[in-house]
């Protein structure tokens, strides 16, 4: 089975760019999208109904921002929209569904770049999925979190560590939310298979970043411990262009 995670920034941007054709050619089980920057409503025909897929959409109240939607080739057991939380789900950020024994979260986590109160939001957001993790993980549920977590955690996931130690997503109090995931036993699976192992899936658009491969490690796998014995592998697709991200796939028996 194989899950694919990409933040495609625009997914009517991003259809005319070979998605479609690229997801035909690649086939994931399950595909989680993060800022689609649109409505259902906003959609042409061919883009609502994909061949092959159901699509649960969560868009943001508001028009041209945020937003996720998870593609599916079996149907889900269940679908739940955000956290619960009216100031993070206004925002379209979290689609969870359970599938195949386990719980998925397709998260587009907050950005913090606009300014310290969005710093202060996106470290809130943090500390309420932990919570639903952990209660999740106390009733022996096997998690899966996924999506663009806008952090990267270590200086070896992001190509100029020193020259970024006050931007936000390598900020010290950024790193150490998910110092804290991983305290409650969650298991970044790249870095577990691959923990020397530098590769990125964000590259900023200017300065001809992506091709001189000047990125982040933004987009991730966290898994409960329960889970891992069920994993194959992680590939990172730094190859797919479309997007100022790359897909990140894992496979899983």
């Amino acid at each position: 089975m194989k899950i694919t995670t990409w933040n495609v920034n625009g997914y009517r941007a991003i259809s005319g760019k070979g998605f479609f054709e690229w997801l035909n050619e690649f086939q994931p089980d399950i595909l989680c999208l993060q800022e689609i920057k649109s409505k259902p409503e906003q959609l042409k025909p061919e883009q609502l109904a994909v061949p092959g897929y159901e699509i649960v959409w969560n868009p943001a109240h508001r028009p041209g921002y945020s937003g996720v939607a998870t593609f599916f080739k079996s149907s889900p057991d269940e679908v739940v929209y955000g956290l619960g939380l009216e100031k993070f789900d206004v925002e379209g950020r979290v689609i969870q569904t359970k599938q195949s024994g386990f719980t998925l979260f397709n998260i587009y986590f907050p950005n913090g770049q606009r300014g310290k109160d969005r710093v202060e939001y996106k470290l809130e957001f943090y500390d309420e999925l932990l919570k639903i993790y952990d209660e999740m993980v106390d009733r022996g549920e096997q998690v899966v979190i996924t999506g663009d977590f806008n952090t990267a955690h270590t200086e070896i996931d992001l190509a100029n560590p020193k020259q970024n130690q006050e931007t936000s997503g390598f900020l010290p109090e950024e790193r150490a939310k998910v110092d804290e995931y991983v305290n409650h036993g969650m298991i970044d699976v790249f870095r577990h298979l691959y923990p020397d192992k530098v590769q990125y899936t964000w590259w900023t658009y200017i300065t001809n970043a992506r091709a001189r491969n000047v990125g982040w490690r933004l987009d991730y796998y966290m898994i409960s411990p329960n889970f891992l014995e069920r994993v194959v592998d992680v590939q990172i697709h730094d190859q797919v262009m479309g997007s100022d991200h790359c897909p990140v796939s894992m496979i899983i028996k």
